[in-house]
């Protein structure tokens, strides 16, 4: 067994990045990530947008290490109803939007842009027949305010209806066309802003007759009762497929057709949130609004749809939410350190995109600010480490994008329990988000967390191969062993299971799932023990899985693991990750004494163990090669310790 013991983090022999190591991130026809700079969201206030303060702040973002912007097109300043703007999607609006993206790319700037004025797309030119409905309308009514066209309101488009995000499509393309020359951008959607509760369109009721074989309009106002969860269940597997091929598909190819890509934020969705963070170019999460374990969800669905990149709206409403007009708790306030926290946390669950929130658009002269942190500007709290700090989280991108992710296990995703579970508890809901079909909450199990399980779905399932060398395989993931731990699980993913099993995949099933919804095939128990009956069946993990954890020890610390053909990265993120929940405490990153933990690393035949010491306010990225030996990588960045807020 080779020895390795990293006292310190300050070791001569550190690893630098040098044009020799192998750090080629995948390419994809559509995506262009060609520089691992963060970018960050840039609220355009509605207004007449001046070119030579473009210039100006694109100017200074390329001086402070940024990569890019994703314009969003917001409210006028303070919601001032009186302010003159260009007209919303006006010759005038995509002249200036044109101008940005030709600025931004002569100075070696990415330009992405949100696909929408506000969050859910949608404006006051949605027809009335096209936009969102719950169960008993029967034409949408205008919700959308504090847009562009405030105090104009608009309908939010139906998410459920193809033909409605066509037209709407088709109108916001006609007039950023101009700005969709030069370098590929993103088209990007936020996550999930549309009420959920009796979401309905046209048809639905007719589409689910004929899938499930009874009407559902009696049972939607009893849908979110105790007792009516079967039905729930039916709702929500149709409902899903309604936004997986009328929204979240259609929205990609239409990006493609006009030589653009995706960056999705699925999280909040009634959907199946696997297969649509896989239906889109780049899987978006969002910090600290998401916890950063949730990451793990986009994450997966990178890995195994053979997605290169998987990026995060980082440090939202950091330290807690205040809604319009705001402004956030500790706005202007916030310290790199806290955000430092988040993003190693991003990091370690498979994120390597950082999108800064978020920058406001703003002459020389003014300090504009929107409502929600973080603030990103010349008048920063931060603005004198904004170019320290985003030099590091280029340095950990590079790192997190090359070869491919390092997998050996499957974890089932318990997305038929969140539908059988219909709400959270009250201590789990927030104002915006109240079912467990979100999956806020979902973690890997103690036990498995050094294997850097993937989660996998039905979806997936259907396409893992083995081949010639007798390795499971599905997109980039290798999975030859598969975890299973959940109340509910579809008759279609138990049988392919045993499939899979018979074929020689390892499976623990920690318990014995039912089948949910309110149909039952007759085949689910015998299936079931015939699975069970299997010699690499078991709920003992240890009995079926044979290759040890890529990483052993107690109380791990959060990590993610990428293969090249020399060995691997593993990037282990500070143990002060693990205590990290919505709202940050101010300061929360505070520390003033090292933490060392004991692990032991399983690869390619060799076993090390030894120590990592984690500085104050540092994580820890080890270089594995194929022979066994490990050496640090040199990523230090030392922020200005916090100040902690005072009780």
């Amino acid at each position: 067994m080779n020895r390795f013991l990293f006292p310190v983090v300050f070791i001569v022999s550190m690893l630098a990045l040098s044009p020799g190591m192998d750090l080629q991130a995948q390419e994809t026809e559509y995506t262009d990530f060609t520089v691992a700079k963060p970018l960050t969201r840039w609220w355009w206030f509605a207004s007449e947008i001046d070119t030579n303060d473009v210039r100006y702040q694109l100017d200074w973002l390329k001086k402070n290490e940024f990569g890019g912007v994703e314009i969003a097109w917001v409210y006028p300043l303070n919601g001032d109803s009186s302010t003159r703007r260009y007209p919303w999607l006006s010759h005038d609006w995509a002249q200036s939007v044109a101008f940005a993206k030709r600025y931004a790319n002569y100075i070696g700037l990415a330009c992405d842009f949100t696909f929408g004025t506000l969050w859910p797309f949608g404006d006051s030119q949605v027809p009335p027949e096209e936009g969102t409905m719950t169960f008993g309308d029967t034409l949408s009514k205008p919700t959308m305010r504090l847009t562009w066209e405030h105090p104009v309101k608009g309908r939010v488009i139906n998410h459920l209806d193809r033909n409605a995000l066509m037209h709407y499509a088709n109108r916001m393309i006609g007039e950023l066309r101009p700005a969709l020359n030069g370098s590929y951008s993103a088209l990007f959607c936020d996550s999930w802003e549309v009420a959920t509760r009796k979401l309905w369109t046209g048809g639905f009721d007719t589409e689910f007759s004929r899938r499930y074989g009874y009407d559902i309009r009696p049972l939607m106002d009893s849908l979110y009762h105790p007792g009516f969860e079967p039905v729930f269940y039916d709702y929500m597997k149709e409902l899903s497929d309604y936004v997986l091929y009328n929204f979240y598909a259609p929205f990609t190819e239409v990006a493609h057709r006009y030589k653009a890509f995706t960056r999705v934020q699925c999280g909040g969705s009634p959907t199946d949130l696997l297969t649509a963070f896989a239906l889109v170019d780049v899987p978006e999460t969002e910090a600290m609004l998401f916890q950063p374990s949730f990451a793990r969800i986009p994450a997966s669905a990178a890995i195994l749809s053979s997605k290169p990149v998987v990026s995060a709206e980082a440090f939202t409403c950091l330290y807690g939410w205040k809604g319009w007009p705001g402004p956030g708790p500790h706005q202007k306030q916030e310290q790199i350190a806290d955000l430092k926290l988040v993003a190693d946390a991003l990091f370690a669950n498979g994120v390597n995109q950082i999108i800064w929130h978020g920058m406001p658009y703003n002459s020389r002269s003014d300090t504009n600010q929107f409502y929600a942190s973080v603030y990103v500007g010349e008048q920063s709290h931060f603005a004198a480490e904004l170019p320290p700090f985003n030099s590091y989280l280029e340095r950990v991108t590079i790192f997190m994008r090359a070869g491919r992710p390092f997998t050996s296990m499957a974890i089932y995703l318990p997305l038929e329990d969140s539908w059988m579970g219909v709400e959270y508890p009250d201590s789990l809901q927030f104002p915006w988000a109240w079912g467990e079909y979100e999956l806020r909450y979902v973690k890997a199990p103690e036990e498995i967390r050094g294997y850097q399980p993937v989660w996998i779905n039905q979806n997936f399932l259907l396409s893992v191969t083995r081949d010639d060398t007798g390795n499971f395989l599905c997109g980039n993931a290798r999975i030859n062993s598969l975890y299973i731990d959940v109340d509910y699980m579809e008759f279609e993913s138990l049988r392919w299971i045993m499939l899979l099993a018979q074929d020689g995949l390892a499976v623990c099933l920690k318990r014995d799932p039912a089948e949910p919804g309110t149909h039952f095939s007759p085949d689910y128990q015998a299936t079931l023990q015939e699975l069970k009956s299997l010699p690499n069946v078991s709920s003992d993990l240890l009995a079926v899985v044979q290759e040890p954890p890529l990483v052993e020890g107690a109380d791990l610390p959060e990590f993610w693991c990428r293969e090249t053909a020399d060995g691997l990265f593993i990037f282990f993120a500070n143990p002060k990750t693990r205590e990290l929940y919505f709202p940050l405490s101010y300061g929360q990153s505070y520390t003033e004494l090292p933490v060392t933990r004991q692990i032991t690393i399983h690869y390619n035949g060799f076993s090390a163990s030894g120590n990592i010491t984690f500085e104050p306010y540092q994580s820890v990225l080890l270089k594995v090669d194929t022979k066994g030996e490990i050496t640090p990588v040199n990523i230090h960045f030392f922020p200005t310790p916090p100040v902690q807020e005072k009780k």
